[in-house]
């Protein structure tokens, strides 16, 4: 070094020797020497060589980028304020794709989210946010707005739907694109690292039909099977929606254009029968699994929280010897897989991470809620939670305003479900406990479509108005905290809003037009080809839908124990409308028309005054717009044959059906029990006769039984109607076995039974030539197509079609060859492939009912699904039908009574039939089940029936 600093001469220089005096020259240069040995060698020191330098160079950038790791673990989320007008922008609006003008919907009835508003109302959005909301006529209204004049229309914020899994598992449902769930035999039950949205498939069809039913933001949760299934996302539901239109999730993302560090994060979590059925483990097992994993993520934050102290420490300080051998420990001591594993559990200790809890029963929510304490975590909202509403105040008494996010009726389909009870809304809410209502979308019993079905039907049971529309718009928002952005319909929100044809709480309500971001979803052209056999009489239906009188237990139990004796003489006033095929005049004014009743059988139906004489020494029963039925019959999916769907053990079991052994066909005359909590909500919706086939899998049903649901006749004593209705097969996927492993060969197998069978003299001769139906459950057209085949063959065979998801499309084949449909996709879904031109129904195509019925077929209406849960709502399910059928409100009930008698021949007659009083119209909802009459022995077989 010293050498390099004298000039060099370019000769040789010669060895010099010592001196002792020495010149100024050599002694500045020695000076010097000396200052740049205390300015430069401490850097060598420590960076002995240029690689070492990049070294610490390096360490010191990694420090800082975990530093920067630490501002945002650390960062709470963010918490936004009041939103109004020009306090945002949609971050997910871009000038490519997004609103292109501005927008006014004139003269608007209005829920804003909290309430419906008095009066009518403009609503004006441009750039995807709502720029204000006024009093009709005074809106400043641009010169290039687009206006729409709705004439008192109804409009509500989008629904928010907070338990959906739609794009995880895309329609139509295969094995191959279900990514719900993280199990297999290598997963422990706990799997809180992985994120659905890597599970995401963009091109879900399902999303626009959900978005048609007016849903437009949905949270996207991991399946149940595990305690920690992982990390939910929200979503809105319009696809193709970023700047290039193209199959992109990140597009979809509510949170589109927001820093990734800024967004929500949701946790799904589940307990009870799920993870103990997958696992094998017991809820103490389960329990412990977590506590497991907690503990050890509560080690990792600590340690985390203990690693950026030091590092601030470290950093602050400046030496970077340090900060190198700080950063070189860390990397001896971490382990980087492991915190990536623990990320998201660790934020959910920090608060970060909203937590959605599957949870059913009692004893689930309260070891949940004491796992959060032991942990320092918050429940966002426990899901499903049918039995919530047995423990409203422990729920309350947790301090953390937790969202019970359920169902409004599904229910009875395993023994965590078992309890639920459809006041359970009105009982919640009446704690102060907040109430949304879900859809767990992915089959077509809980398609996300009909969401706010659930919120008319929680209605009805007893929730009120403003609180019902609010279960699926801010309430669901404010538990998620998206509440600043959706559900409400107030300036400075995303212009998510929907127009309804009628009020959105009453049967049918459909939407007319959903705007997400503000862009209008529906082609108004289709729309209005869904609707052409709507009658003006079904639109534009303001009035709030009534909810179900209930007379107090007193005046209840007086009054049935009176007409409860066989020789009771009833009068029944105030009756407005009456289905039954007996002579009888109009109702006039606002009494209505009065009924009498003598031993079960009616003996005067006319004004008040003309049966005065004969009502003399009865019991007066006065009702408000009383309408008189007869007794609906329902196509059950298994009443009286199990009482819990998922459970065996609870009824008759069901049957492996290989399909080649004709001769042990079962009849379920000899599995059915009369009674249970389905029997109860079958009452409720004034069903007293059901048609029940033996639970089976694969080709071959049974034979079918119609028994009474009153729960006061049994097996012996006049409980089954008729012994032996139908015999039942499948074709299908449900057919394939073993032995039977194609469609092909199901039919083949049905073909050779007939040819074989038609000589015999036993249920499956009858079949054969026709003297008993042949009741075959098929869902696609071109299955259809084969029986149709058959039925010509066999024109004496009394061949009926049982589901009929594609039996549109063959609708005129299947009226000239003289088959009858029981439809079971009225509000259907193209949820499977063999389904997947099954008709969504409106705004986005027509109904099948009324293709069915203009092509002259003779159909009547089942509810399916995976319990009897659903059978009270029967009489609407005809409403809905008929809405869009352009049917008659007499053709609506015989959909679900005189048409399912006659196409399964159970040849009542009109004299002698059943018939049932309801308080209110039971083709909307709110009515009331009076009392029914056995149609036998004039019985009184229900006087206000109860059901939970």
């Amino acid at each position: 070094m010293f050498k390099q600093l004298i000039p060099d001469s370019g000769l040789p220089q010669p060895r010099r020797q010592y001196r002792p005096k020495i010149s100024l020259s050599i002694t500045l240069i020695i000076l010097l020497v000396l200052g740049l040995q205390f300015l430069v060698l401490p850097r060598y020191v420590y960076k002995i060589s240029p690689s070492q330098q990049s070294l610490n160079s390096f360490h010191l950038v990694k420090l800082d980028a975990r530093l920067e790791q630490c501002r945002e673990i650390l960062t709470p989320p963010i918490k936004y304020g009041v939103t109004s007008a020009g306090s945002r922008t949609n971050p997910r609006w871009n000038p490519s794709t997004g609103q292109k003008e501005t927008t006014v919907l004139q003269n608007a009835t209005l829920f804003d989210g909290e309430q419906i508003l008095t009066g009518k109302f403009d609503i004006t959005f441009k750039k995807g946010l709502i720029e204000s909301v006024v009093t009709a006529g005074s809106a400043s209204i641009a010169s290039d707005a687009k206006v729409m004049d709705l004439e008192g229309g109804f409009v509500t914020p989008g629904l928010v739907d907070m338990h959906s899994h739609h794009l995880a598992f895309a329609w139509p449902l295969l094995s191959s694109t279900d990514d719900t769930n993280e199990v297999h035999d290598r997963t422990e039950p706990i799997t809180s690292q992985v994120r659905i949205i890597d599970s995401l498939k963009a091109y879900d069809p399902g999303t626009a039909i959900i978005a048609s039913g007016g849903v437009t933001t949905s949270l996207i949760l991991p399946g149940s099977a595990n305690i920690m299934g992982g990390e939910a996302v929200l979503v809105k539901n319009m696809l193709n929606s970023g700047e290039d239109s193209e199959i992109v999730v990140e597009d979809l993302l509510l949170e589109h254009g927001i820093p990734k560090s800024e967004r929500r994060r949701y946790m799904k979590m589940a307990c009870g029968e799920n993870p103990r059925r997958v696992y094998h483990h017991t809820r103490m097992g389960n329990a412990w699994w977590f506590r497991k994993h907690m503990e050890r993520a509560k080690e990792l934050k600590e340690r985390q929280d203990a690693f950026c102290l030091e590092a601030a420490a470290v950093r602050n300080n400046g030496d970077t010897a340090a900060m190198s051998e700080f950063m070189h420990r860390l990397s001896q001591e971490e382990s980087a897989t492991e915190m990536l594993e623990y990320d998201s559990t660790i934020a959910m200790l920090r608060g970060k991470m909203g937590i959605n809890v599957h949870c059913y029963e009692p004893e689930d929510f309260e070891d949940m809620l004491m796992h959060s304490k032991e942990f320092g975590f918050r429940i966002q909202a426990f899901h499903h939670a049918l039995e919530a509403w047995q423990v409203p105040e422990m729920i309350k008494a947790s301090g953390e305003n937790i969202t019970i996010a359920t169902f409004a009726s599904f229910a009875l389909y395993k023994q965590e479900a078992y309890n639920a009870n459809l006041y359970a809304g009105k009982i919640l809410a009446d704690h102060g406990v907040p109430v949304a209502y879900k859809s767990d979308h992915v089959e077509t019993e809980t398609n996300a479509k009909f969401l706010l079905f659930q919120a008319a039907t929680a209605h009805s049971f007893g929730l009120a108005q403003d609180l019902a529309l609010q279960s699926v718009t801010s309430v669901p928002a404010g538990s998620m905290e998206i509440d600043h952005r959706v559900g409400y319909v107030k300036p400075g929100y995303d212009a998510d809003i929907v127009l309804w044809d009628s009020h959105p709480l009453s049967v049918g309500a459909t939407p007319l037009q959903v705007f997400i971001d503000g862009r209008a979803t529906l082609d108004p052209e289709i729309v209005e080809s869904s609707r052409t056999a709507v009658q003006s009489s079904n639109t534009r239906k303001t009035a709030t839908p009534s909810i179900r009188a209930n007379p107090s237990d007193q005046n209840k139990d007086s009054l049935c124990t009176e007409i409860g004796k066989s020789a009771a003489k009833i009068t029944i006033q105030g009756i407005t409308k009456s289905y039954l095929d007996i002579p009888s005049i109009e109702a006039n004014g606002d009494k209505g028309l009065t009924m009498v009743i003598e031993g079960g059988r009616i003996s005067c139906f006319d004004t008040e005054d003309q049966c005065l004489s004969v009502s003399a020494n009865s019991t007066v029963i006065r009702l408000r717009d009383a309408h008189v039925l007869p007794g609906l019959t329902a196509v059950s999916v298994s009443l009286g044959l199990g009482e819990i769907a998922t459970d065996d053990s609870t009824g008759d079991g069901a049957a492996s059906s290989g399909g080649l052994d004709l001769e042990s066909t079962i009849y379920a005359k000899y599995g059915v029990h009369l009674d249970g909590k389905s029997f109860a909500r079958a009452r409720i919706g004034g069903v007293t006769r059901a048609i029940t086939a033996p639970k089976s899998r694969g080709f071959q049903g049974g034979v079918s039984v119609a028994i009474k649901t009153s729960g006061k006749k049994n097996t012996l004593n006049g409980g089954l109607v008729k012994d032996e209705v139908a015999l039942h097969f499948k074709v299908g996927s449900a057919s394939k076995s073993d032995k039977l492993p194609t469609i092909s060969s199901a039919v083949a197998k049905l073909r050779q039974f007939l040819a074989e069978s038609k000589a015999k003299d036993d249920i499956f001769g009858r079949a054969a030539n026709g003297s008993i139906p042949l009741v075959v459950h098929v869902e696609n057209e071109y299955d259809i197509m084969s029986l149709i085949k058959i039925k010509q063959e066999r024109p004496a065979l009394d061949l009926v079609i049982m589901g009929g998801g594609g039996a549109h499309l063959v609708a005129d084949e299947i009226a000239s060859a003289n088959i009858s449909v029981i439809l079971t996709e009225n509000r259907g879904a193209p949820d499977t492939f063999e389904k997947i031109n099954t008709l969504p129904g409106p705004p986005l195509s027509k109904m099948a009912a009324e293709v069915l019925a203009n092509a002259g077929v003779k159909f009547g209406l089942a509810i399916e699904g995976e319990s009897d849960s659903h059978i009270h709502n029967l009489p609407l399910e005809a409403a809905w039908a008929a809405k869009y059928a352009g049917l008659s409100s007499n053709d609506a009930i015989n959909l679900v009574s005189r048409n399912i008698e006659q196409i399964l021949s159970l040849d009542v007659k009109e004299d002698s039939r059943d018939f049932v009083i309801y308080e209110g119209n039971p083709l909307e909802f709110g009515a009331s089940v009076v009392l029914s009459i056995d149609g036998d022995d004039g019985m009184v077989a229900t006087c206000w029936p109860e059901a939970t």
